[in-house]
């Protein structure tokens, strides 16, 4: 049984699109892998172009895909702030990460402090922390206990 069934705001998507750059040609990222428009990864090649609208199209689906993750793996009833750092966390990190983090470990058995803690554990990429994850993870964190003053 799904609890959330929730949308991404507003504030989400300008979270999101705050930390992706946009480019309309393939360019591998901080890992290496071939990246397009707002961070699409999905059957990208080097050399790979697109246009301003299949960039925001695929935005729209890639972000789609951590909606839905989020709502099928959150078993805890979420804020509308809470559900939208998630997002951006898990369209950034990647539903498998997110499904066997300690996060929503933590999330799902009602500790929503010690999850919002684990944000900052995730700045890594090809095992050297990175200061863009360290800022996003922090922004995330802070959109996430935006009501507890944390």
């Amino acid at each position: 049984m799904t609890v959330n069934s929730l949308s991404y705001s507003l504030d989400g998507q300008h979270l999101t699109q705050g930390f992706e750059s946009c480019r309309l040609t393939a360019y591998p990222d901080s890992k290496g892998v071939p990246t397009i428009a707002w961070g699409h990864t999905a059957g990208v090649n080097l050399g790979d172009a697109c246009t301003q609208a299949q960039a925001d199209a695929w935005l729209l689906e890639d972000i789609q895909t951590a909606v839905d993750a989020v709502n099928r793996l959150v078993t805890v009833p979420l804020q509308q702030h809470q559900f939208d750092a998630l997002v951006d966390f898990t369209f950034n990190a990647g539903q498998g990460n997110f499904a066997s983090s300690t996060m929503l470990k933590m999330l799902n058995a009602g500790d929503f402090m010690g999850a919002e803690l684990q944000f900052a554990r995730w700045d890594m990429a090809g095992g050297a922390h990175i200061a863009g994850l360290a800022r996003r993870r922090a922004a995330e964190a802070a959109e996430f206990g935006e009501d507890e003053g944390i």
